[in-house]
């Protein structure tokens, strides 16, 4: 007789992910501003100030917390320009996509203005220091890619020492987990200057942290700078996951918290958060048994972090391509951020909806971004050729780079740069304008030729700068001449995943002196084509015109940079 199995017991699920806190990267990669007069040594202080002489001038009274840029420029005795160009920033980088001065039109923005407390954290920020570039690790690479003499050998060898580190773009960025240690150590030091400013105090409590109280309405403005989440969860807003405020009645308010208890669990947070990256980091030197445990522990809020070289699809980060084509569809990313890092000689294709893009460290390369809906950042780039459609572009350290932008805001040039050139977007694939339209990019205005340019030496990186020396006027950009603007060209193969799409042209506008000399250029064409094939040439001469042509062609390619395009036909 077969004796009966006992049933199986349930299986215990398995614990849920451990989730931790983590900092908000784009205000520090993207939302820093090299002006002098947004920086303050006694920054507590001094916007506690601010904060308390910007709340009594609203936009509305329906809206008491919000203020104009005009307020804000005579506030800190800035132009109407650099005001502007905050409430933009903080626009890109702000954590809510419902947030009215994300949402609002160009011509809307003073109408909706600023939060307050969203502005003075962002102006808290100011005083962050980068981590700084590290020296290539492999420099036999490097010496393949970089030539060992430039065009700026003589402009370098005018410069001081301190200007020659500055300058050198032969730089590799920090990782994702230094950086993010990097952050949260801040956010540890500062925390509870940056609470205090959110706070309010409580009548007859007397002074100190005693008496400060943070309302869930104020407590929420820390979600600018930190959340919680972990590999593939959803971005938790600090109020969601915080004990004191979690599942409360939107009908009947919190009651306010005291500060130091906010503090005290934030810091405990953070420091567990911190030991979480010890153990990943120390993991990964030890060896990670197999690839996707190092994917795991090296994995963030960006995504995997693979190189592009690996196989992986979900990749976010496209790192050492050289001498070939590479192209990345929307299935084929799983992050919304992308980070194009030490790339040379290669024609790099995202042809994608984004929300934040960096190009960093990249050399004699040409590189198409699909949409972009927040920001790019462009640094420490030499003779690149980048073609993109953005909310907002930052440029920064780059030298004989020319920028061919469809872009809604004014280009912001930061930092040491030389020969750069604008010009407007020359591109297109069928999917472009659903993509535009699905991260929130219009086809007008096109602000290409409108760049605002800032401080020479960036002082948020942490070397020590002379004082003043960051008001210095950065070199700006140059329009493209016209004669040397031609239309890019994306190979079929290379166009989007579906057959077809609404793009046929290129959705911006062309100005009409560019428009001018493409007409004529395709007129001279024609006429030339005509004249060879009514030429009544002997066979000699006929190879003397064909030789001439290739030798004029073969220049062309590679002073318009059009010759990274053969890597295109190599890949084919």
């Amino acid at each position: 007789m077969t004796e009966t199995p006992p049933p199986e017991q349930p299986s215990t699920p398995p614990p849920p992910p451990s989730l931790y806190i983590h900092p908000r990267r784009e205000p520090f990669e993207h939302g820093l501003i090299p002006l002098q007069k947004l920086i303050f040594t006694d920054a507590t202080q001094t916007l506690t100030s601010l904060r308390d002489k910007l709340l009594q001038h609203p936009v509305t009274k329906d809206q008491p917390n919000r203020i104009s840029s005009a307020v804000l420029s005579e506030t800190l005795q800035i132009s109407p320009e650099h005001a502007r160009l905050v409430f933009e920033i903080i626009a890109s980088v702000h954590p809510f996509d419902s947030d009215p001065l994300v949402t609002a039109k160009p011509d809307e923005i003073d109408s909706v203005g600023v939060n307050v407390y969203d502005l003075i954290i962002f102006l808290y920020i100011q005083s962050y220091k980068r981590l700084l570039p590290r020296g290539h690790k492999d420099s036999a690479a490097i010496a393949d890619v970089w030539p060992s003499t430039s065009a700026f050998d003589g402009f370098l060898s005018a410069l001081t020492p301190l200007q020659l580190a500055r300058s050198n773009v032969r730089r590799s960025m920090p990782s994702q987990a230094d950086e993010e240690a990097h952050q949260l150590s801040y956010l540890q030091k500062h925390l509870g200057n940056i609470i205090s400013l959110l706070a309010d105090s409580v009548e007859g409590q007397g002074e100190g942290e005693d008496s400060l109280v943070l309302t869930m309405e104020n407590f929420e403005h820390l979600d600018f700078l930190i959340y919680f989440g972990e590999k593939g969860s959803q971005k938790i807003p600090l109020s969601q996951n915080a004990p004191f405020f979690a599942n409360s009645d939107p009908d009947m308010p919190a009651a306010p918290v005291h500060a130091s208890q906010v503090h005290d669990w934030i810091i405990q947070n953070i420091s567990s958060a911190m030991e979480h990256i010890s153990e990943r980091v120390a993991a990964k030197e030890n060896g990670p048994s197999s690839a996707s445990d190092q994917d795991a522990m090296m994995a963030d809020a960006y995504g995997n972090t693979m190189k592009a070289s690996s196989s992986t699809k979900s990749s976010s980060f496209i790192e050492g391509i050289s001498k070939q084509s590479y192209v990345k569809q929307p299935s084929e990313l799983k992050s919304s951020f992308v980070k194009i890092i030490n790339c040379h000689e290669s024609v790099i294709y995202i042809l994608a909806p984004l929300r934040y893009a960096t190009i960093y460290g990249c050399s004699d390369a040409t590189i198409v971004l699909g949409a972009v809906g927040k920001a790019v950042r462009i640094e420490h780039c030499e003779r690149v050729h980048v073609i993109s459609v953005a909310k907002r572009i930052c440029i920064a350290n780059c030298r004989e780079c020319v920028f061919f932008l469809g872009v809604n805001q004014q280009p912001l040039i930061v930092g040491d740069n030389h020969k750069l050139q604008v010009a407007p977007y020359n591109t297109f694939y069928p999917e472009l304008e659903e993509h535009m339209k699905e991260v929130g990019v219009e086809s007008v205005p096109n602000r290409w030729n409108e760049p605002i340019a800032l401080g020479l030496v960036d002082p948020h990186d942490s070397m020590s700068h002379p004082a003043g020396v960051s008001d210095c006027q950065t070199e700006s950009a140059t329009c493209l001449e016209t004669d040397q603007f031609t239309n890019f060209l994306i190979p079929k193969w290379l166009e989007g995943e579906k057959e077809c799409g609404p793009t046929k042209d290129n959705p911006f506008p062309l100005p009409d002196v560019y428009l001018s000399s493409q007409h004529r250029n395709d007129k001279n064409l024609v006429e030339v084509k005509q004249i060879l094939k009514e030429s009544q040439l002997e066979d000699t001469k006929k190879r003397e015109v064909s030789t001439a042509l290739h030798v004029y062609f073969k220049d062309w390619l590679y002073a318009s940079g059009n010759v990274r395009q053969l890597y295109c036909i190599q890949g084919e």
